[in-house]
């Protein structure tokens, strides 16, 4: 009986010490699978807010940078006008009622004027067609802005000429910083003078986006202060406009700017999500301030759940514990009998019955999330092997098989950067930055294979993911190609549109030509022969001529001839030069919208060829040759058209850009830049680029050398990047040394490698 005792103790102990291990493993495995399920949609509900938070944050920036772009436009045309008149601003600022900028309330033009000009200033808008302009002095300030122009944007009435902005402090210190740097300023935020007659409720938080107007250069390469262009700009519906479609109410934003000193000020809010746990804030820089956008949401939305995110895991922990609880009871009970086992054993199975269609529950109603949003969705693993592809996804690539690894996506999907020809390299897909740890946004990629024989154009976001306690990454794409060609669709029209400017500028030319050889003609019939060249000369500076002949009798009446003829040749003269600056400027612009927009025709093209002929056009009609060396130069794959534009460009620059009276020295070389590809440099011994102008000379419109006596729009290096850029290069300016600058750009080779002739590496004298 001892011995049976003891067994049977040692039993019970082994029996009960058996029953804790199963509750302890029960326990730890339930909430470990609570635990994981509820980080793994915490991840997902980040990376919805971060992707959301991006689509906030570019949108945001996209109509501030179309706003200042906007302004410094028409800051640019409304300064070309060498005298502006009423019907000169209502004809340039037309476009802008389409425009669709949302928040806008109207366009000014401002004048600044002293106590003692008021008459003056006064009477000479009135002659330009402002004839009931009254400009009145309000407040104490020694200077006073005056509205003269009004383009009402939001439906309202114009705002009235002569009202005086220094009477509000936030848009007078805007308009001073934006004299002052030459360039777009915003201001601290403000109600807008026309919005304090409403009631408080309707009153927003607005601010002045002011730009500086300059004139044309003078022949010393000055330009003429002559006012603002100002928008008026109400934070409220700024941030409806543009925050209600890219979050489509599934964030909040707040809006914040910091005013003169240092304090932040909310401008507006779109609060429409009850409960957020999740918050991203991001800077925007605008013009010489930065606004703060705050975005906050709920994860449990932004993960896709049915119910708050917390109820599944908390679901699992709970139902997993009553599992193991049910277990441990069925096994205490062994011992009370066969029947009440069997009653456990029951309703357990009927507990775990109903946790599987939970569980089942939560993957039908995440496959049906998959399957129903048209985005495609893909999640591959640390070996690149699809775990995920929805239908989207599938219907997009055009392929019903997915690849076995992502040593065959290239040949299996047809993966080719945006123009269409050249291999998209693998290393560089989101995804696979997405496996070594790198958010990607917005690549854009032409998927063409033969369920795609046409070509898709798709933009792609990656994220890295966790697969199960692994190494894994999210791709999501949207298919573009629509969106593309109906911009494409709206450049094209712009382009029309540019391209008919020419005419009427063509029918000016020929009028100022007919006028200027009258006027030749008239000095000689009235003047004599003899006359004639210091007349031309006369035209041209008009008070510096040289003496004319004698061909009239009377000294006086000669004298008020000349005079008169003189002046009327320097305003015809005047007339010839702003049609030539306008016809440059539509050239421009049509050559960038070519550049960006037209289809690129790459084909194997003999550079060296292409490069004597921007010579020649270059130098072939100049009496003084320069100094250009073309070295052996290599045959690459690009498009000649654009090609031929980029070279013109950085010649043409290397040519206009020396010192007065030096002769320009150009070399054109090229070396090997990686398997495939070629480095072309542009090297002159000119002015060069100021190192704090190297970051932006590529932009549109940047130009190095405000100020000084050298034409141009600043769009030729904007050109450049476009088409190297569309070639799948880069280009960059580094200082040459001994002076003058270097441009250095990057082409894909030939099939062929073939050089130039021989003759071609000679110098052009």
């Amino acid at each position: 009986m001892g011995r049976l005792g003891t067994a049977v103790r040692h039993a019970g102990a082994v029996g009960i010490l058996a029953i804790l291990l199963v509750l302890a493993l029960g326990l730890a495995a339930s909430w470990n699978a609570a635990a994981s399920l509820r980080s793994n949609q915490q991840a997902r509900a980040n990376a919805v807010m971060d992707r959301d938070t991006s689509l906030a944050e570019a949108a945001v920036r996209t109509e501030v940078h179309r706003y200042l772009d906007t302004l410094r436009t028409v800051a640019a045309a409304v300064g070309s006008h060498e005298t502006l008149t009423f019907d000169d601003f209502a004809t340039t600022t037309a476009p802008l009622r389409d425009a669709g900028l949302p928040g806008a309330t109207s366009l000014v033009f401002v004048v600044a004027a002293e106590d003692s000009q008021l008459e003056q200033v006064q009477a000479y808008w009135r002659d330009r067609g402002v004839t009931g302009l009254d400009l009145t002095a309000k407040g104490s300030g020694r200077e006073h802005l005056f509205v003269i122009f009004s383009r009402p944007l939001d439906g309202a009435p114009a705002t009235l000429p002569g009202t005086d902005l220094s009477q509000s402090a936030e848009p007078t210190a805007a308009l001073n910083e934006s004299r002052r740097a030459g360039a777009p300023a915003v201001s601290d935020t403000y109600i807008l003078l026309r919005d304090r007659s409403l009631p408080v409720a309707q009153q927003q938080r607005s601010f002045a986006i002011a730009a500086p107007v300059f004139g044309n250069p003078t022949p010393a390469g000055t330009k003429t202060f002559k006012g603002w262009v100002v928008f008026g700009l109400r934070g409220q519906d700024f941030v409806g406009g543009v925050l209600d479609a890219a979050t489509q109410g599934k964030v909040d934003a707040d809006l914040w700017a910091a005013n003169g000193v240092g304090q932040d000020t909310r401008v507006a809010f779109l609060h429409r999500v009850p409960g957020t746990d999740l918050r991203r804030e991001v800077a925007i820089p605008v013009g010489n301030r930065h606004w703060r956008l705050v975005l906050a949401a709920d994860s449990g939305r932004l993960a896709g759940l049915s119910g708050p995110a917390d109820t599944a895991p908390l679901a699992i922990g709970a139902g997993g514990t009553m599992l193991t609880l049910l277990v441990v009871a069925m096994l205490w009970a062994l011992a009370g009998g066969r029947a009440r086992a069997e009653a456990r054993v029951v309703s357990a199975t009927a507990g775990l019955r109903e946790a599987e269609r939970t569980a089942r529950r939560q993957v039908a109603l995440l496959n049906g999330i998959l399957d129903r949003i048209s985005d495609g969705v893909g999640v591959v693993d640390e070996h690149g092997t699809f775990l995920v592809h929805n239908p989207a996804a599938k219907a997009i690539l055009g392929m019903d098989a997915d690849a076995t690894g992502m040593d065959s996506w290239q040949s299996h999907y047809g993966i080719f950067r945006p123009d269409g020809r050249t291999e998209f390299p693998t290393a560089d897909l989101p995804l696979v930055r997405a496996l070594d740890g790198e958010s990607t946004d917005g690549i854009e990629m032409v998927i063409r294979n033969a369920g795609r024989p046409e070509g898709t154009l798709l933009s792609v976001s990656g994220r890295p993911l966790d697969v199960d306690g692994r190494r894994g990454a999210i791709a999501v794409f949207h298919d573009i190609t629509e969106v593309r060609e109906r911009e494409g669709d709206l450049t094209a029209f712009a382009g029309i549109v540019a391209h008919d400017l020419k005419n009427p500028l063509t029918v000016i030319a020929a009028h100022a030509e007919m006028a200027h050889d009258a006027l030749l003609s008239s000095s000689s019939a009235l003047l004599g022969d003899g006359a004639r060249d210091a007349l031309v000369a006369g035209f041209r500076d008009a008070g510096a001529g040289g003496t004319l002949v004698a061909g009239s009798r009377d000294a006086g009446a000669r004298d008020a001839v000349v005079a008169g003829l003189r002046d009327a040749g320097a305003s015809v003269e005047r007339v010839s030069a702003g049609v030539v600056r306008m016809r440059r400027l539509i050239d421009d612009l049509l050559a960038y919208t070519t550049a960006r927009d037209a289809a690129l025709k790459p084909r194997p093209l003999d550079l060296g060829g292409l490069v004597a002929e921007v010579v020649a056009e270059r130098v072939n009609h100049l009496a003084v040759r320069p100094d250009i060396y073309v070295g052996p130069l290599p045959w690459v794959d690009a498009d000649p058209a654009m090609l031929r534009q980029v070279l013109d460009n950085l010649i043409g620059n290397a040519l206009k850009y020396v010192q007065p009276g030096r002769i320009p020295k150009v070399d054109v070389s090229a070396s090997p830049a990686g398997p495939g590809w070629v480095r072309v440099e542009v090297a002159d011994r000119g002015i060069g680029v100021p190192d704090a102008d190297k970051p932006y000379v590529f932009e549109s419109f940047h130009r190095a050398h405000t100020g000084q006596s050298y034409g141009g729009t600043g769009l030729g290096l904007a050109i450049c990047r476009r088409v190297i850029d569309r070639h799948g290069g880069s280009i960059t300016v580094v200082d040459n040394p001994g002076g003058g600058s270097r441009f250095s750009f990057t082409l894909p080779g030939a099939p062929v490698a073939l050089e130039a002739p021989a003759e071609l590496a000679q110098a052009y004298l």
